[in-house]
């Protein structure tokens, strides 16, 4: 849908410290992408791209790029330092790179709570 989105809040303790998780992981691993990149220019990204790319919004991704202490302000600018090394530092404290899940094995289904919708 290319829609950004966040879940609904306030978050309880625990789904706050699961969507944190979650969120970076998922930023931490684009920024690994990104920063692997050979040409300098196609290094550079930011909090808007991120947003682009994994729909989260774009207050949940400076949130946990504070948190993470990878966005840093220097001559009244910000930036993103994704330093490979901090990078792999983080993810390996999220846990690594996660569970591998095969999209094509994921299937949807409505739950249904009454049978008048079979009729």
């Amino acid at each position: 849908e290319r829609k950004h989105g966040s879940p609904e809040k306030p978050l309880s303790d625990l789904g706050r410290v699961s969507y944190e998780s979650f969120w970076a992981r998922t930023i931490l691993l684009k920024l690994r992408e990104v920063s692997n990149k050979p040409n300098a220019e196609d290094r550079m990204i930011s909090i808007g791209d991120l947003a682009d790319t994994t729909s989260f919004t774009q207050a949940d991704i400076k949130a946990t790029l504070d948190r993470l202490q990878i966005l840093q302000y220097s001559q009244g600018q910000f930036y993103i330092n994704a330093n490979p090394k901090i990078i792999d530092y983080h993810l390996q404290r999220c846990g690594g790179e996660g569970v591998p899940v095969d999209p094509s094995k994921i299937h949807w289904t409505p739950h249904l709570t009454s049978d008048k919708w079979l009729r």
